[in-house]
């Protein structure tokens, strides 16, 4: 199993929405970098759900039950989405902030390449936020 973070602007789609809908498809992503990402995500996978913008946290938790597919709603077969369904909210959200004050997230790409929207999550990284968000 591998991990990820998917980065999302709030007032796009937020964790209470994903919250409200259970599951969704994941999609928008046109970086090239991002899907490629994207498409080596595997159903069973976890993913951080990150909110970008004025929160800059993560809050969530998903889970990968769809691997990367053709955007339904597009003509190009570049674009690909993936399904995912929620697991859990964090206990704590874990900021950026936070983040980048722990040595522990050094190298990883949510900070070296900040603008990438699917980013994977080494697991001992996985666990240092897990163990940040019991506060």
């Amino acid at each position: 199993m591998a991990y990820w973070l998917l980065k999302t602007e709030p007032t796009c789609y937020s964790w209470e929405q994903f919250t409200k809908d259970r599951k969704t498809v994941w999609d928008g992503i046109t970086n090239n970098a991002a899907l490629l990402h994207l498409r080596s995500m595997k159903k069973g996978d976890s993913a951080f759900f990150y909110h970008t913008g004025d929160q800059r946290s993560i809050v969530g938790i998903a889970e990968v039950t769809r691997e990367a597919y053709p955007d339904p709603k597009l003509r190009d077969d570049k674009l690909k989405v993936v399904d995912i369904k929620l697991v859990a909210p964090l206990p704590t959200p874990v900021s950026l902030d936070t983040i980048k004050s722990d040595p522990a997230f050094a190298g990883w790409d949510l900070l070296r390449i900040s603008r990438l929207s699917v980013v994977p999550t080494p697991p001992a990284m996985w666990k240092r936020v897990l163990q940040l968000a019991k506060g």
